[in-house]
């Protein structure tokens, strides 16, 4: 595992992917550096506005999907910052007892999401790197409103691939399965090189994290949905199991996008 990053600050000069998707979404929270990054990325790709948005669709149908099936804990880790249609929100209108936690590394997605969720008694933001599940799932702020012998779900949206070791992001979603209870939920997207690999390798080494533990493999370009099945190893897939983003369970009504237009993938599992 890596050694924990230190939170003191944050470089508004170094692009960061969770501002960058702020504002593909059409929000306010970035930096010249996060916009520039962001122009550059849809020079390369111009579907990348459109995926973020079909993200945020396929958290709102999950979410509801999870509440529908009696769960009331939710631990969204790598959240970004706060939008439309979050996860409490959503949990909240289909229950509101739902009780959800966010995870996020970012100081300023901590910030904005603490002063946002200030008077939510259901809520929480916790400030960790998501190599740390153990960290993260004992913290008191989560501790305090999630109770791990009760069935919870793990929200893993678009946040993976900020980890570039192989073997860390398969050891964080192998230690977040151990940890949560039979009955919990799994839910993991993530961008996927198989069908657009000469364009995802040049956005991957736009976004990389620089600190690569020593030792460990620096990818060359995102992970292809090969690697990332066994993410899921151990858990229950509901139907239609890992699919493209568009095409998991969408709602009626809402705007269709062709899957193979989006090279994300998405998987909802639940531990037996």
């Amino acid at each position: 595992m890596s050694k924990r990053r230190d939170f003191a600050g944050f470089h508004t000069r170094t692009p960061n992917e969770a501002r960058v998707v702020d504002y593909f979404l059409g929000g306010k929270d970035n930096f010249a550096a996060d916009r520039k990054a962001a122009e550059q990325a849809v020079a390369l790709a111009p579907e990348l506005p459109m995926m973020a948005l079909e993200s945020r669709r396929f958290l709102g149908r999950v979410v509801r999907f999870l509440a529908g099936e009696g769960i009331r804990q939710f631990v969204d880790i790598g959240c970004g910052l706060p939008t439309q249609n979050n996860a409490h929100e959503v949990a909240q209108a289909a229950a509101p007892e739902s009780r959800v936690v966010y995870v996020d590394f970012d100081p300023v997605v901590v910030t904005h999401a603490r002063a946002i969720l200030a008077d939510d008694v259901r809520t929480s933001v916790v400030q960790a790197d998501m190599r740390d599940p153990d960290l993260i799932l004992g913290h008191p702020d989560l501790v305090r409103l999630i109770d791990l012998k009760r069935p919870v779900a793990i929200l893993l949206i678009s946040a993976l691939q900020a980890i570039p070791e192989d073997e860390v992001a398969l050891d964080v979603t192998t230690r977040l399965r151990e940890r949560i209870c039979p009955g919990s939920w799994m839910v993991i997207s993530h961008p996927v090189s198989d069908s657009r690999p000469d364009v995802t390798e040049q956005l991957a080494t736009m976004f990389q994290d620089e600190k690569i533990v020593k030792g460990t493999r620096r990818r060359d370009n995102l992970r292809s949905q090969a690697e990332i099945e066994p993410y899921f190893d151990g858990l229950e897939l509901a139907d239609p199991g890992i699919v493209r983003t568009p095409a998991w369970r969408p709602d009626r009504g809402e705007p269709r996008v062709d899957p193979e237009t989006v090279w994300s993938i998405v998987g909802v599992g639940r531990k037996p």
